[in-house]
C-alpha cells in the first residue's frame, strides 16, 4: 500500500494506492504530477483572468480565492508565475486593491512582496502604480498588513537608490520609526523595520530626516532588550551609518548607547567565541564613531573626568589588539583641540601610548600602530605640549618605526615628527643630522605610489631646515640628497608646500650656499622660479619669497649667471606695480640687487 499527500493549491486530499509493482506506482504518480501541473496552470489562468475582470464588484471571498491561486503557484514557482502575472496585466488591478478597509489587502501586498524579489519584476511594479499606495498602507493598523506593505516596499525598492530617495522624499522614515515605537514586541515587524532603516541610512539625504525623529531612543531601547547575537547585530547595522551624522551621534550618546557597547566590550573582552570577538569590535568601533562628532567627542571627554574617557584609557594596555586599536583612535578623537590634549598630556597619556607602541615595534599589529602614532600626532599639536612630549621621548620611540614598510604607518610617523619639532630648534637639528632619518626621508620622497608619504616626507625636510636653522642639518640633508626633493616641491600645486619649499630653500642659500651651489644648479631652481615670478596665479608669499631667493642665490657665480641669462629684470620689474604692497616692496628691492650684480 503506498499513500500519498497530494497538494491542489486551494484542494488538499490523500491518495492511496494498493499496488505492489514498485515502476507502475512510479509511472502512475509522474501521470498525476503532470495532471495536477496542467490542472494548476488552468487554475492560474483562471485566477489572474477572474482577478483582471471581476476585481471591481467580486466579492471579498471570490477574490480571496483568487490570490489564494496566485500565492500558492508563487510558493511553487516563483520566478514562472511572476511572469505570467506581469503578462495578466494584473498587476496595474493591485493598485486598487491595496486599501485599509479590504479584508484582501494584506494578500495583495504579501503577492506584490513575492513577485519583487524578481529583479526583472521591480520596474513593472512600479509603472502599476504600486509604490503610493504601499506607502499610505504603512498608516494602518493592521500588523499583517503592515509586514506584507513592508516586505513589498523593501523588494521593490531593493539596490535601487533612486527608487529608496523616492521613498523618502514619500515621508516613510518618521513613518517607519513610528511603526518600530508602536509594535516593538513583533519581532516581524520590527525585523521589517530595521532592514528598511539599514537599506535607506545608507543614503545621505535619510540622515537628516532621521535626526528629526526619535530613531536613537527607539534602536537604544530595542538594542537593550536583545540578547541573541544576530539580532544585536541587525541593530548594528542600522546604527553605524546613523552614527556618521553628526546630530544623530549626539541624539545616541544622550540615549544611553555609550554605555551599552562598553558593557557589551565587558562581556566579550576575554572570550574566544566567533560571535562575542565579531560583537567586540562591533561596539568598539561604534564607540570610536560616535568620538567624531565634536559635541559628542566633548559630552563623552567631560573634561577628562568622565567615566567614558576612563573606560577607553582602560583598553590602551589590553591584551586584545582590538581594543588596544579602539583605545587609541579614541585618544586620537578626543585629542581634536588644543585643552583637551593640553589636559591628556598632563595626565600620563603620552606614556600610556608609548608603552603601547613599544609593544608593537617588532612584527606589530600595522592599525594599533598606525592609530597610536595618529593620536600622538594630535597629541603634539598644541605649543605647550611640544617640549614635554619630547623629554618623554616621543622622538626616540617614533623612530623605532622608521624601518616600516608600511605607507599609513611612515605617513603618521612623519606627520608626528613634524608636529614635534615645529619651533623647537634643538629637536630640530638633533633629527636633522640623524642621517638614518633623513636618507630615509629622501628615500620616501621618491614614493610616488604614496602621494601622502612623499608630501610628507617632502614637508618633513623642510621643517628640520627651517626650524633648526642649522648648518650641520642643511650638510646632511645636502650629503642625502635632498636638495632635489626640495626644488621639485616648490612646484607643488599646494601652495602651503610651495611656501614651505623656498622658505628652507633660501636658508639653504644664506648659510651654505657653496655646499649646496652643484645641486641647486642641477635642479634646475633658476629656472623654476623664473617660471614661478613670470605666472600670474602664483600666490603673493611666492612670489615674495621667490624673490627672497634669487637675491640669495646670486652670491653663487654659477647660479648668477643663470639669472642674468634669464632677464629676471624684465619680470621682477612688473612686480613694482602688484596690488600686494610687500611684493611690491620686496620687487624694488630685488630689482636694485640684480641691477648691481649686472
Amino acid at each position: 500500500m503506498h499513500v500519498f499527500f497530494i497538494d491542489m493549491g486551494t484542494v488538499y486530499f490523500t491518495l492511496t494506492i494498493y499496488i505492489q509493482d514498485y515502476n507502475a506506482v512510479t509511472k502512475l504518480m509522474r501521470t498525476l504530477i503532470s495532471f495536477f501541473c496542467v490542472y494548476q496552470a488552468d487554475n492560474l489562468s483562471e485566477a489572474l483572468k477572474k482577478l483582471k475582470i471581476t476585481s471591481t464588484d467580486s466579492t471579498a471571498d471570490s477574490l480571496e480565492g483568487c490570490l489564494d491561486c496566485l500565492l500558492q503557484a508563487l510558493a511553487q514557482n516563483n520566478m514562472e508565475t511572476s511572469e505570467k502575472i506581469q503578462k495578466s496585466g494584473v498587476l496595474q488591478v493591485f493598485a486598487s486593491l491595496l486599501t485599509p478597509q479590504s479584508s484582501c489587502t494584506a494578500k495583495v501586498a504579501n503577492i506584490i512582496a513575492e513577485v519583487a524579489r524578481n529583479e526583472f519584476m521591480r520596474n513593472p511594479c512600479v509603472d502599476a502604480g504600486l509604490i503610493p499606495p504601499l506607502v499610505q498602507l504603512l498608516n494602518c493598523k493592521d500588523q499583517e498588513v503592515l509586514l506584507q506593505t513592508g516586505r513589498a516596499l523593501g523588494n521593490i525598492c531593493y539596490d535601487s537608490h533612486t527608487l529608496q530617495s523616492q521613498l523618502i522624499n514619500m515621508g516613510v522614515i518618521p513613518t517607519l520609526v513610528k511603526l518600530l515605537g508602536i509594535h516593538c514586541q513583533n519581532a516581524a515587524l520590527t525585523e521589517m523595520c530595521l532592514v528598511a532603516f539599514g537599506n535607506l541610512a545608507e543614503l545621505e539625504s535619510s540622515k537628516e530626516q532621521f535626526a528629526y525623529t526619535n530613531i536613537a531612543e527607539e534602536l537604544v531601547k530595542l538594542f537593550k532588550k536583545q540578547i541573541e547575537h544576530d539580532k544585536k547585530e541587525m541593530i548594528f547595522e542600522v546604527l553605524a551609518p546613523l552614527a556618521e551624522n553628526d546630530v544623530i551621534k549626539l541624539q545616541l550618546v544622550e540615549a544611553g548607547l555609550v554605555e551599552c557597547l562598553l558593557e557589551i566590550v565587558q562581556k566579550t573582552v576575554d572570550s574566544d567565541k566567533e560571535d562575542d570577538i565579531a560583537e567586540l569590535k562591533t561596539a568598539s568601533d561604534l564607540m570610536v564613531l560616535l568620538l567624531l562628532g565634536d559635541e559628542s567627542m566633548q559630552k563623552l571627554f567631560e573634561g577628562g573626568k568622565g567615566s567614558v574617557f576612563q573606560r577607553v584609557l582602560s583598553w590602551i594596555p589590553s591584551n586584545s589588539h582590538q581594543l588596544q586599536l579602539a583605545g587609541a583612535l579614541a585618544i586620537a578623537n578626543f585629542a581634536r583641540n588644543d585643552g583637551n590634549c593640553i589636559h591628556m598630556v598632563d595626565n600620563g597619556i603620552v606614556q600610556k601610548l608609548m608603552d603601547l607602541l613599544d609593544r608593537h615595534v617588532e612584527d606589530g599589529n600595522v592599525t594599533v600602530q598606525h592609530a597610536a602614532l595618529s593620536a600622538l600626532r594630535n597629541l603634539a599639536i598644541p605649543v605647550v605640549n611640544k617640549a614635554k612630549m619630547l623629554s618623554a621621548g616621543v622622538a626616540e620611540a617614533v623612530l623605532k618605526f622608521l624601518r616600516s614598510e608600511m605607507p599609513p604607518v611612515q605617513f603618521k610617523l612623519l606627520g608626528t615628527l613634524r608636529m614635534l619639532i615645529d619651533a623647537q630648534a634643538e629637536a630640530a637639528e638633533q633629527l636633522g643630522k640623524n642621517v638614518k632619518l633623513v636618507e630615509r626621508l629622501v628615500e620616501w620622497c621618491e614614493a610616488k605610489d604614496h602621494a601622502g608619504v612623499m608630501g610628507e616626507s617632502n614637508r618633513l625636510l623642510s621643517a628640520l631646515i627651517r626650524h633648526s636653522k642649522s648648518k650641520d642639518v642643511i650638510r646632511t640633508i645636502v650629503q642625502s640628497g635632498g636638495i632635489k626633493h626640495l626644488v621639485t616641491m616648490a612646484t607643488s600645486e599646494h601652495v602651503i608646500m610651495q611656501n614651505e619649499a623656498l622658505v628652507a630653500l633660501a636658508l639653504i642659500a644664506a648659510l651654505e650656499l657653496v655646499t649646496a651651489e652643484k645641486d641647486l644648479e642641477n635642479a634646475q631652481l633658476v629656472q623654476i622660479l623664473h617660471r614661478l615670478l613670470s605666472d600670474d596665479r602664483s600666490a603673493p608669499e611666492i612670489k615674495y619669497n621667490s624673490m627672497v631667493l634669487i637675491c640669495a642665490l646670486i652670491g653663487s657665480e654659477p647660479l648668477q649667471k643663470e639669472v642674468q641669462s634669464m632677464a629676471f629684470l624684465e619680470v621682477i620689474s612688473k612686480l613694482r606695480s602688484h596690488e600686494n604692497k610687500t611684493v611690491a616692496q620686496q620687487a624694488s628691492l630685488t630689482e636694485q640687487r640684480l641691477a648691481v650684480e649686472s
